[in-house]
């Protein structure tokens, strides 16, 4: 194998392993050869540009200089009627190539070859890192699938194949253990760029994560047909998510809860076991918001749309049920609706529970003194 046949196919496992073009590594080259001559040859008033030919190996080296009217940068710049002097034919805008190449091409190619060499490694390794962060940018808010590499204190390395995301205390889900060589999936949560290749933070607690499972998981979720409208979420107990279809005939609840709960089961495994209540999204306040208390059963909703609050009758038996465990029901319920919750144990005096309708209002029984509120969650 001759020395360019070795060549091209550098220049291809390059390509390959690195995900670099092969037109951006020839630049490379040609940058990494100019910076060597300009240390050894170059002048202070030379624009040094390197022609590098792929094909034979063949450099070429140049003073290049644009056609200026009034001169700014002597270093890449030629006035006018200088470059008239040199052809007359010239005019501003120009660019004039004036060939410096070494006529003792040995001695050039032995110092060039090892500044070059240690430019180009540099520049590999630069490309080669923003290759890293834009693909891992374009994969912000997606799950991907991760080992665990090692655990320091409260604070994860997880390892994403070509890089490594970190998995910090508040974005796990509490309770959660882990061990080196779990494997786990993950939320990639934001990618900022860092000397030493991206900085990847990566989430289990955050709502999205349920929503690329359910993604994953609900077909009808994947295609558009049904739709999730809101999440709110207490990682390691409970999350609430509304769903909403435009497709008649299509059950939304059920698209997510799958045949005897298989669907929500498997989402719910991967979160450790997290509880997850599925509820019809409405675009009318009142059922919403009824929707939203599940499973507790409500009496009647008032809505002050000024305030953007909502007082919540339901019957004392359902009081500590609407409430839930500290509160959690009608703070998730405030968060997934984007209203303020008061929820009020009210008496009623005939057998039947009324419940509210979609487009009114209903005047409130009599209440008892116990009273809870929720505010809308961030």
């Amino acid at each position: 194998m001759n020395m360019n046949e070795a060549f091209e196919q550098a220049l291809d496992q390059i390509e390959d392993e690195k995900g670099i073009p092969r037109e951006e590594i020839i630049g490379m080259i040609e940058a990494s050869l100019a910076a060597a001559f300009r240390k050894d040859y170059g002048e202070k008033d030379q624009n040094i540009v390197v022609e590098f030919n792929a094909e034979d190996l063949a450099t070429k080296v140049y003073d290049l200089k644009t056609v200026v009217a009034e001169i700014t940068d002597p270093q890449k710049e030629i006035a006018l009627e200088d470059a008239k002097e040199i052809d007359s034919k010239y005019k501003v805008g120009d660019e004039i190539k004036n060939e410096i190449t070494p006529k003792d091409g040995t001695t050039f190619g032995r110092i060039a070859a090892q500044t070059a060499k240690q430019v180009i490694i540099q520049k590999l390794r630069e490309a080669e890192r923003n290759v890293m962060f834009s693909d891992y940018k374009s994969k912000e808010r997606t799950l991907v699938n991760g080992t665990v590499q090692r655990v320091e204190g409260d604070t994860i390395l997880v390892d994403l194949g070509k890089a490594t995301g970190v998995l910090f205390p508040s974005e796990q889900i509490r309770g959660e253990k882990y061990e080196p060589n779990q494997r786990l999936k993950v939320l990639i949560l934001h990618v900022e760029p860092a000397a030493k290749g991206p900085k990847i933070t990566l989430s289990r607690s955050h709502p999205d994560m349920v929503r690329k499972l359910f993604e994953l998981e609900v077909p009808e979720i994947f295609s558009g047909t049904v739709e999730i409208k809101s999440i709110a979420r207490e990682a390691g107990s409970r999350t609430k998510i509304a769903v909403y279809s435009a497709q008649e005939g299509i059950d939304p609840i059920g698209a997510c809860v799958g045949q005897r709960g298989t669907r929500v089961q498997t989402v719910m495994a991967e979160i450790g076991g997290e509880k997850i209540d599925i509820i019809e999204w409405s675009d009318n306040a009142v059922k919403f918001i009824a929707n939203s208390l599940s499973p507790a059963k409500i009496l009647n909703v008032q809505l002050d749309m000024e305030e953007k609050s909502a007082k919540v009758g339901v019957l004392e038996d359902q009081l500590s049920l609407a409430i839930g465990k500290a509160g959690q029901n009608v703070r998730l319920a405030a968060r997934l609706t984007g209203w303020k919750i008061d929820i009020n144990g009210e008496k009623i005096t005939s057998d039947e529970e009324p419940a509210p309708e979609a487009d009114s209002e209903v005047t409130t029984p009599t209440e008892t003194n116990a009273e809870a509120s929720a505010e809308q969650g961030e």
